[in-house]
């Protein structure tokens, strides 16, 4: 189920969502095989392997993603999240189990009462102790067989060394193995196998897992593991492998365990194929190399893995994905045509771009007019369509496009190049402005580049490219022709040169005018000067995270990280990685520790940021207003200082100490840090002193170059028309934003327009799940008695955010009522 989910929540676009229920699925987890993928799939999420430093294998310090914890079955989800037991043995205590294990290893010919003979050695045994490795042993040893009454047993051709042998009388009486080498275990399990010990087989396997530590081990010990129906050691190889991706990704040894059918069937011999298992494999396959034989050859791994309903919808689209990219339009049909078959109806889409492909337009415009028809209609579906049709048509297919999901950057795209063709220049750089102000993409940034060279604005078409890097480092524009460094090179002469302290200056401005992409363009240029500083790394971030770029932010913390010069500094960027993938007490860890070595404004920052992230109590506000101050006393300049007078504002607030406030708001403007008038406009509000609030909120408009939230927050300190007007202006400018569309829901719902209402809601939800409008839409539906649509609602808002406590306590009424009716 939790798979099931993190499958849906991987096509949206808050990464939070798919970690959040990969992290469930782990610690619901009851096999080691579905633990091992798990782990690693989390640890991949924060992709570890791109810090300098690490090792694959290294812990986290929790169950959770402990590579020693994946291996110990059993279901105890209330364990995940305690500290694992990966801390070594005190040094005393190892000394004395060697010297006992010396002890118990050595055999005795004194006490035996049998023997073994191999070749030209004898191996003293007690009988009844071989006998108890196995019904066979028993059975020879103690029961009606010659071997019964003999001291001494020929054993020469049973494929078993005398070394071996001894190893087996000692484990007999010890149940050790830790004494010997481990090519002495390998026998030892091989044996066991020959001769049915299960206990010495489970030891073996065990004791084989426990070695397995990096690459060599695994690759050396999963044919052993294979061969002998090892699954606890073909897991430990396993795992090591998934926690190398992707680098492991590009070994041959590694990906002929995967790829073709023998070698599933190899792994599902001894229980370690799995739909999970390819599907992580899969996943990673596409983004390495969307057209490589080894992603092809994992996803027919996946299908054949695939059971449930869903998981063949999933996995024969992405085979039909794959192939339309590798220009295989004939296979890509089939495999969309296979998945729609089988319930995927988006896969049409597929099928008819790989019609349109092999030169069907007509077969293609019919298949989704006949989409169109058949389901209720959303965005997409007039988007494709819009590609098998053309004038007029097509324009009024983008334009329902547009009105039904405003999110869909195409319908922008083409309107700008079509205006751009009639040469109406600044219409095009407005079109394509009004998609890159609430959702910034690599491909729309260079659009508006190339539209700006041909306006010779050389200047705007630097930034976009500059800031286009940052999203994307490596992309290629111009269809693919021109790496986009080289394009900064040809801008580059074209405009004003600026020096680094100018860059310091521009940054200033820019983060003070609240332009995102114009402050990352400049640290673009200042990171062209100084790539190794780690400090330009994390601002960067910041601003991609304002951007809700989640992975290009991480991918520049990381770097931040790795580029660090100190100690205290290195684990300040740790403990936000941590902090951002949703490890808190983690993050708090690290800044202690960083605040241990040397007290600084960013490690007091974030230990400060990640206390508040929960519902503060009067003591934990005092502290987290200590931290804050203790932040500021701190040499930091005045772009995060300003951040910080912000939040401790933000904290007296929410304390009611509200003058407190407003001072830290107006020390936060005297800096320049431009955001601070929506939190004085607060403090305004709360003083009854609406005119000034309203007044507040106007200067930010003013200042600030994305202004959609502050006309949604405007729109609190004034009256209904006014407010009205400017949460349209607002979804005019970020679509995203819920919050107007609430408001305007609840107004109609007030004026008891309750269908008007429900499709407000209803049209928001269309292009973007959110808990909020799925409660509040609930809500509605409770009231106007449409109870099964309100559990509906309240399932998937509960998808969301599961320990929502009005939506849990509206899922039980509205239950009752269901019952009730029953």
């Amino acid at each position: 189920m939790f798979i099931e989910e993190c499958a849906i929540f991987r096509g949206l676009s808050d990464p939070k969502l798919f970690r959040r229920s990969l992290r469930s699925a782990r610690q619901h987890a009851v096999d080691v095989h579905s633990k091992i993928v798990l782990a690693a799939w989390l640890r991949y999420e924060r992709r570890e392997d791109e810090l300098v430093g690490t090792s694959s294998m290294d812990c986290c310090g929790r169950n959770i993603e402990c590579p020693k914890a994946t291996l110990v079955a059993g279901y105890n989800p209330e364990s995940i999240y305690d500290p694992c037991i990966c801390s070594r043995t005190p040094q005393g205590e190892f000394d004395d189990d060697l010297s006992m294990a010396d002890e118990e290893c050595s055999t005795s010919d004194d006490s035996g009462d049998m023997s073994f003979c191999i070749g030209d050695d004898e191996i003293r045994c007690i009988r009844s102790n071989i006998a108890s490795l196995s019904t066979p042993f028993r059975t020879m040893l103690c029961g009606g067989f010659r071997e019964s009454r003999r001291e001494r047993i020929n054993f020469t051709n049973n494929g078993i060394s005398a070394e071996g042998m001894r190893a087996a009388e000692v484990y007999s009486r010890t149940k050790r193995l830790d004494c010997f080498d481990p090519q002495i275990v390998l026998e030892l399990l091989s044996f066991s196998n020959r001769f049915c010990c299960d206990n010495l087989k489970s030891a073996c396997d065990a004791y084989l897992a426990s070695l397995v530590n990096e690459m060599e081990d695994a690759l050396l010990l999963i044919e052993h593991g294979l061969a002998e129906n090892a699954y606890l050691l073909v897991a430990a190889c396993l795992q090591v492998f998934l926690r190398e991706l992707p680098n492991s990704m590009h070994s041959p040894n590694v990906m002929k365990l995967f790829c073709n059918s023998d070698a599933r069937e190899r792994l599902a011999q001894v229980g370690h194929a799995s739909f999970l298992l390819y599907y992580f494999l899969s996943q990673i396959a596409m983004e390495e190399d969307m057209k490589s034989n080894t992603t092809v050859m994992l996803l027919e791994r996946l299908t054949e893995c695939a059971t449930e309903s869903w998981q063949k919808q999933l996995a024969y689209h992405q085979l039909g994905v794959v192939m339309l990219e590798r220009k295989e339009y004939k296979d890509a049909q089939n495999w969309f045509e296979t998945a729609f078959k089988s319930g995927h109806i988006y896969s049409l889409v597929g099928a008819a771009r790989a019609k349109f492909k092999r030169g069907h337009k007509y077969s293609a415009y019919k298949l989704i007019n006949s989409l169109i028809s058949d389901y209720k209609p959303v965005g997409w579906m007039y988007q494709e369509r819009s590609l098998y049709c053309s004038g007029k048509e097509k324009m009024l297919d983008l334009e329902m496009a547009t009105e039904l999901d405003p999110t869909l950057s195409f319908p922008y795209k083409y309107r700008a190049v079509s205006l751009l063709e009639v040469n109406k220049i600044g219409a095009a750089i407005s079109e394509i402005n009004k998609i890159i102000g609430f959702k910034v993409s690599p491909d729309c940034l260079e659009l508006r580049a190339w539209i700006s060279i041909a306006m010779e604005d050389y200047e705007g078409a630097l930034r976009d490219v500059r800031a286009l890097l940052t999203l994307e480092p490596n992309y290629m524009m111009f269809h693919g022709k021109m790496h986009g460094d080289h394009l900064v090179e040809l801008l580059c002469p074209l405009v004003q040169q600026w020096s680094q302290a100018d860059c310091w200056m521009q940054l200033y401005d820019r983060w003070s005018s609240v332009d995102d992409i114009g402050s990352l363009a400049v640290v673009h240029h200042m990171l062209a000067n100084d790539p190794g500083k780690s400090l330009l790394r994390f601002r960067q971030s910041l601003l991609l995270l304002r951007l809700n770029c989640q992975k290009a932010a991480m991918r520049s913390l990381r770097l931040a990280r790795n580029h660090s010069t100190s100690e205290h500094e290195r684990l300040v960027y740790e403990g936000w990685i941590l902090y951002d993938t949703g490890h808190r007490e983690e993050a708090l860890a690290k800044a202690e520790e960083s605040i241990s070595i040397q007290r600084s404004f960013e490690a007091f920052f974030l230990k400060a940021y990640a206390l508040a992230d929960s519902s503060l109590d009067q003591e934990s506000s005092l502290y987290v207003i200590q931290l804050l101050e203790d932040a500021l006393r701190c040499p930091s300049d005045g772009l995060r200082k300003g951040q910080a007078l912000n939040n401790l504002g933000s904290v007296y607030v929410d304390c009611e100490k509200l003058d407190l406030a407003a001072d830290c708001y107006m020390n936060a403007l005297n800096i320049k840090h431009t955001r601070a008038h929506q939190g004085l406009a607060r403090v305004f509000h709360l003083k009854n002193q609406r005119k000034a609030a309203y007044d507040e909120m106007t200067k930010l408009i003013e200042k600030a170059r994305n202004n959609a939230s502050a006309y949604e927050k405007r729109s609190e300190y004034c009256d209904r028309d006014m407010a009205k007007s400017d949460l349209i202006m607002a979804t005019q400018l970020d679509p995203l934003r819920t919050y107007p569309y609430r408001y305007r829901a609840a107004v109609l719902m007030d004026d008891h327009k309750e269908n008007e209402a429900i499709a407000e809601l209803t049209k928001a939800l269309a292009f973007k799940p959110d808990l909020q409008l799925l409660h509040l839409r609930a809500a509605f539906h409770d009231s106007m008695g449409a109870y099964i649509s309100a559990v509906r609602d309240c399932e998937a808002a509960l998808c969301l955010d599961p320990n929502h406590t009005e939506t849990l306590e509206l899922y039980n009424k509205v239950c009752d009522q269901v019952k009730e009716q029953k």
